[in-house]
């Protein structure tokens, strides 16, 4: 069965070949007890590694089946281990930490046996070595006696066709030693036992023949066997396959055998992990915070397009896309001369209903609300605390939309909005268009004169109910104007106006003051009044006398009876008695900066292959801010990556040691597998394996532990600065960090093990 051809053995030591082995030349049959009997250092124990696999002979030829194994690959020789070969040693070479079951089951699992059979066949060959009744106790918990028949037991389990047997007695007493030897010798009733030993007395009394070893050379055979020619490649394995599902299983196995061990390796490991959670929970935080900051910021400085600008984009040497100057930073040494006023154009946006149209298919995430301003005229009457009537004029205007002392002004058509930005201090936020608000500051002022304007007396100070419900008349056109000799115009008798059936009764509905939060003033202090009043005026002008009269007389501004000027147009007239619905301009209110870089994108679109006279030119206001802030932002991110950097190459040093440690501790353990048959990458998947449990177990310990800490963090940051939630991990990112606990953990075992893998079996059992 086996035959070995002239094997020699040399070892290196300090550069110079050391002979273990001589020239060994043997044939063994497939039924025999054969004791090889030798000195300390006689070659026995590495004629035995030779004849398992475990070692390699330097030259020669080792034949198994008539099968030369000169070009074994390290997988044959795994295969050849675990289903050929059952090795038992002095020393027993148990795994302390698995039961007597998991020990036996070891060489099934390496050759892919399913659990249940893995099961069967180890409870049957404990019973058959006596040991039913201690199958799951450890092995230090069994005697000498016991150790070496669960030894026995682990090698059997394959069924293998050579038992090898290193010093089996040399650990036991006479008493167990006779009863391991008489196991011993029943097993060699059907298979090829080849027992090494230095007790010449159990040779004598067991084997069928002794082989006696002298320097490396054969020197007695008590029963030569001459090499029989047998039929080549008669030896037929299986190559040894451990699933890395198994690997999970009994890796976890081992880990649970060690709980203590496992549970502070995993809280080592989570450390990087719980400084990462922090970072990326604050940066959340932070980004919540701040997105919040910019939409606040932004409410008071939306993207504004005007129906009239000036330009410099379609100048004298004006070049690149509309609303941006691609001549900014030049990098070479000339100077461009230019002429300021020349370069400066008028330009005039069409805002027309395809504009419109393209504004309300954006995106409705990109913006918190699209603003139109109308030229219309409102022509509002209140009457005074002594009972007079004046006409509402705002004496003290500012653009629209910037805070100032406008009296009256239309508020943006997104009430959710406006209630993000605003409280409502007394009354009801108005549903429909006859509701007026009355926009305070954050003093709770009106500046003088808002009051005067609003025919309200002045006082010390005001109660909410003296100006809830106060109401105003709104005249229509057919009753504002009255014509005269051709030419319309407004009536002054506002007394008699006041009592006008046909008026239209306003009324204050609500008090509004800007948010403490809130980062900028959106609506002018004073009176506000909906897109929807907007809409009633615009509706009911349509057919009213003076439009009607204006649109029959296109030459002739029937406001002054006098032609129309390039200042004064007909368009002009037309936006200001409502015959004409187009706004004259619009106020885009992005919701984030990101954002308001996505709707400047999508404005840019509108203008692709359209002529420059029908481009739109947009303003931004908030560009400069924008600019600060994201640098800022930008700056903070840049600061938490160094720290999550930091933390992760930290963890994954650590991790690196402990697994590295966790190779060095159980090498006696990697060449128990080796011998049983494990291939490299079978170690190596055992150690990745416990890498990724562990990596899963630090992972969940750190996003726990960072999840507690959220409380103390977010209390402390909101009694320091008073920004609640500063720390606010998201599921998402914390699955995420669980996973990438589990990447850097198993990317950091990969080089321990790697070396667990290569280390050599022979050298590994010998360690202690």
């Amino acid at each position: 069965m086996l035959t070995l051809k002239e094997i020699k053995k040399d070892y290196v030591v300090a550069g110079k070949p050391i002979p273990a082995l001589n020239g060994i030349s043997l044939h063994f049959k497939e039924n025999e007890f054969v004791s090889i009997l030798g000195q300390s250092g006689s070659g026995k124990t590495t004629l035995l590694n030779i004849i398992g696999g475990l070692d390699r002979y330097t030259s020669g030829d080792l034949l198994i089946d008539g099968k030369s194994t000169k070009d074994f690959q390290d997988s044959d020789w795994d295969a050849y281990r675990n289903q050929t070969i059952g090795f038992v040693f002095q020393t027993y070479n148990l795994i302390t930490h698995l039961s007597v079951l998991d020990n036996v089951e070891m060489a099934l699992r390496l050759s892919g046996v399913s659990a249940a059979e893995r099961r069967s066949r180890a409870i049957q060959v404990l019973t058959e070595v006596g040991l039913a009744d201690q199958i799951y106790k450890r092995p230090n918990q069994l005697s000498g006696g016991q150790m070496q028949r669960v030894a026995i037991a682990r090698a059997l389990v394959n069924n293998p066709k050579v038992l090898l047997a290193d010093e089996p007695t040399g650990a036991l007493d006479s008493k167990t030693s006779k009863q391991i030897m008489a196991l011993i010798s029943e097993i060699a009733k059907d298979r090829l036992v080849i027992m090494v030993t230095h007790n010449s007395e159990i040779a004598k009394t067991y084997s069928d023949r002794i082989i006696l070893l002298v320097d490396g050379q054969v020197m007695e055979d008590s029963h030569p066997q001459e090499a029989v020619i047998e039929q080549s490649g008669k030896l037929k394995t299986t190559k040894t396959s451990m699933s890395f599902f198994t690997a999970l299983k009994t890796s976890l196995k081992n880990l649970l055998t060690k709980k203590g061990r496992t549970i502070i390796t995993s809280i080592a490991g989570s450390i990087g992990i719980i400084g990462i959670a922090l970072v990326l929970s604050i940066s959340t935080g932070m980004t919540n915070y701040v997105t919040e900051l910019q939409s606040d910021a932004l409410a008071g400085f939306p993207i504004t397009i005007s129906k009239s600008v000036s330009t410099d984009r379609f100048g004298p040497g004006a070049n690149g896309p509309l609303n941006q100057n691609t001549n900014t930073f030049p990098t070479n040494s000339i100077i461009t001369p230019y002429d300021r006023q020349e370069a400066t154009t008028t330009h005039t946006n069409i805002i027309n209903q395809a504009f419109i149209d393209y504004l309300n298919a954006m995106d409705p995430t990109l913006r918190n609300s699209i603003s139109y301003s109308r030229a219309i005229g409102i022509h509002l009457l209140a009457q005074t605390s002594s009972g007079g009537v004046i006409k509402v004029v705002n004496t003290a205007g500012t653009s629209f939309f910037s805070s100032g002392t406008r009296v009256i002004s239309e508020v943006p058509n997104n009430p959710a909005f406006i209630l993000s930005q605003y409280d409502v201090l007394s009354g009801t936020y108005p549903t429909d268009y006859t509701k007026l608000v009355l926009v305070v500051d954050e003093n709770n002022r009106l500046d003088t004169t808002v009051l005067e304007a609003l025919g309200i007396e002045l006082a010390e100070e005001y109660t909410f109910d003296d100006l809830i419900g106060k109401t105003f008349k709104l005249l229509l056109n057919d009753f504002y104007y009255h014509e005269v000799a051709g030419v319309f115009r407004p009536r002054t008798d506002y007394e008699v106006m006041y009592e006008e059936p046909s008026s239209i009764t306003l009324e204050i509905a609500a008090i509004l003051r800007v948010k403490k939060e809130a980062s900028s003033s959106l609506l002018n202090t004073g009176l506000g009044y909906s897109s929807l009043l907007t809409d009633f005026l615009l509706e009911n002008a349509q057919t009213s006398n003076i439009v009607l009269a204006q649109q029959s007389s296109p030459d002739i501004n029937i406001l002054s009876g006098n032609p129309f000027t390039t200042t004064v147009t007909y368009t002009t007239v037309m936006s200001l008695i409502g015959g004409d619905s187009t706004p004259t301009g619009v106020q885009i209110y992005p919701k984030s900066f990101d954002s308001k870089d996505d709707i400047k994108a999508y404005l840019d679109a509108y203008n692709e292959g359209v002529a420059p006279a029908n481009a739109i030119i947009y303003a931004d206001l908030a560009e400069t801010i924008s600019s600060t802030i994201s640098g800022l932002i930008d700056t903070i991110t840049i600061v938490l990556t160094a720290f999550a950097a930091v933390s992760l190459v930290v963890s994954s040093i650590m991790i690196g040691i402990i697994t590295y440690v966790s190779v060095v501790e159980r090498t006696k353990e990697i060449g128990i597998m080796r011998s049983l048959g494990a291939r490299k990458r079978d170690i190596s998947r055992i150690f990745n394996a416990e890498t990724i449990w562990i990596g899963l177990t630090a992972g969940s310990i750190g996003i726990g532990i960072a999840y507690l800490l959220h409380w103390p963090i977010n209390v402390i940051v909101d009694n320091l600065i008073g920004v609640k939630n500063i720390a606010s991990l998201t599921i998402t990112n914390g699955l995420f960090l669980v996973v990438l606990s589990i990447v850097l953990t198993l990317l950091a075992g990969l080089i321990p093990s790697g070396i667990a893998a290569r280390k050599d079996p022979v050298v590994a059992l010998r360690t202690e």
